[in-house]
Formats: structure tokens, C-alpha cells, sequence
């Protein structure tokens, strides 16, 4: 979050959304924005438009906004608005989302304070026009899972018949069965034991390089579809999901490609086995601030 200027308690001061070229003005009316004393509205600059709103200067000090960080319910409610308003006039055309809480004492010092991005803002509304954001999640397939239970199981009935055959031997020969002791492991156990523990790791290393394998797969074939992409980090599961994410990326894409985009997602979902997650389309937040 960004704050300019907006320190005088009684004075007003203008909020921006974001800056497009050409917006339809229907497209934000009604919309109301982070507070409802002002209407959304449109601010001409030299070669764009602004999206901004007339709030007062007081509730965006930084200790007003100290207090709202502390108040998840209440910076929920900034952050839906604010990405409406953004999402509202994004639908219509080019549009570069400014952080939330970009706030400048007048129209007069936006015009001045964007003027000096012109030409971020327009480098970026040419990257993103006609396209859209779009987010990927993968997750390792169930496989390894399944793998570890079947060694074990595999391991388990193993011994069982080993025991039973032995049992057997000793009744065809006569010699009497001796019952298992129960609190000491057979001869060989230990051995048996570390070989378990051995294929176990050599497993759980085959399903880590399979996985990683997997998410480059699904990162390269998607990257070839869009026009730009960023690797995110992954996120924490809860603890009730048992799933390992693999990959969270997002992707810009043309608009034009959407059905593709779809089509290659169920495909590689299919090749792989992996849970593959498909999110949009967005606006495309991650790819405006890095040109």
C-alpha cells in the first residue's frame, strides 16, 4: 500500500484505482468504491485516465491505516472495493491496478505524481491489453502415496508368509511348533527393517523427482501458450489437505487463447495424473509492475 500526501485531517483528498486509456465512464458508475460520501469517477491525465474517488484525507494517515491492518474484517472490505472498481473497469478496456490506498492531497498532484510513470503505464497497457491473468496450481499425484502403502503392505504379507511357511516346515517334520516370541524381533528382522526404510527413501526420492518433473512439464507447456509467466511460491496447505503443491504459477494470456488455455489443462491433467487447478481470468495484477 502506498499513501501520498494525505496527512491533513479536514482536507479531502482523491484515492486512485488505476490508470487505462480510454475507459467506457458507464463502466464504474454506481460502483462505490471505498467509501460512499463520493462517486467513482474518471480524472483525465496528458495521455490516460485515471479511476480515483474523492475521500477525506483523515481516514488515510498512517495511523489510520495502522488500525486498519489490525482489522481483517475491515481491510477485507477496502481490499473487495477496490479490486471491484478495478475489475469493473478493466472488463471494458486496458487497465493498470494501482495498490490499494494510493491517495494524493488533490487531482492536481495525481496529474503530476502519474505523469512522471507515463511511460510504465504505457508499456504495460500495451503488454496487457487483450489479455488476462491466469493462475495455475498443481499437485503431486496420489501416486506416492499409494506406493509407500503398497511396500508396506507388500512387506507386511512378505513376513506373514515367511512365518507360516516355517511353521509349516516344522509340522512336516515333526518338530513342535514353538509359539513366536513376540517381544523379540526374528532373526534377521533388523536387516529386513533397514532394507524397508531404504526402499521407502529411495521411493519418496523417485516421487519427489517425478513431481518436480511434472510441474516443469506443466510450467513449460503452459509458458509456451502465454505471453508471460511467474513462478510464485507455493502455498501452505492446511493441515486437514493432504495434497503437496508442486507448482503455483500465473500466466499472462491472450484473451483469444482462454478456450486453448482450457483445453491444454484438461490434457495435462490426463498425461501427468496430477490435480491440476485453473483459476480466471483476472486482472492482470502480476504483470503490470515489472516493465
Amino acid at each position: 500500500m502506498r499513501q501520498h500526501d494525505a496527512e491533513v485531517p479536514d482536507a479531502n483528498a482523491t484515492y486512485v484505482f488505476a490508470v487505462c486509456r480510454d475507459p467506457d465512464p458507464s463502466s464504474c458508475a454506481g460502483l462505490p468504491g471505498v467509501t460512499h460520501e463520493a462517486p467513482v469517477r474518471l480524472l483525465a491525465l496528458d495521455s490516460f485516465t485515471a479511476i480515483v474517488q474523492t475521500v477525506r484525507a483523515r481516514d488515510f494517515t498512517d495511523e489510520a491505516w495502522q488500525s486498519r491492518l489490525s482489522d481483517q474484517r475491515e481491510l477485507e472490505r477496502y481490499a473487495r472495493a477496490h479490486h471491484d472498481v478495478v475489475s469493473a473497469v478493466a472488463a471494458a478496456c486496458p487497465t493498470v491496478p494501482l495498490p490499494m490506498a494510493t491517495v494524493y492531497h488533490a487531482d492536481e498532484r495525481v496529474r503530476e505524481a502519474l505523469a512522471k510513470e507515463t511511460d510504465r503505464f504505457r508499456t504495460a497497457l500495451k503488454r496487457i491489453a487483450h489479455h488476462a491473468e491466469w493462475g495455475v496450481k498443481v499437485y503431486a499425484p496420489p501416486a506416492a502415496t499409494a506406493a509407500t502403502a503398497a511396500t508396506a503392505a507388500t512387506a507386511a504379507t512378505a513376513a506373514t508368509a515367511a512365518t507360516a511357511a516355517t511353521d509349516d516346515a516344522d509340522r512336516r517334520t515333526g518338530r513342535p511348533v514353538v509359539p513366536t516370541d513376540r517381544g523379540r524381533p526374528a532373526a534377521g528382522a533388523g536387516l529386513a527393517y533397514l532394507e524397508r526404510k531404504r526402499g521407502a527413501q529411495r521411493l519418496r526420492e523417485r516421487s519427489q523427482e517425478d513431481a518436480l518433473r511434472t510441474a516443469e512439464t506443466v510450467d513449460e507447456q503452459v509458458g509456451r501458450l502465454a505471453t508471460a509467466s511467474r513462478r510464485l511460491r507455493p502455498h501452505p496447505q492446511p493441515s486437514t489437505d493432504r495434497r503437496v503443491q508442486i507448482l503455483n504459477a500465473t500466466y499472462l494470456v491472450a484473451e483469444r487463447r482462454s478456450e486453448e488455455l482450457a483445453l491444454l489443462t484438461r490434457t495435462l491433467r490426463e498425461r501427468t495424473g496430477a490435480e491440476i487447478e485453473l483459476s480466471g481470468p483476472w486482472v492482470p495484477y502480476s504483470f503490470v509492475g515489472e516493465v
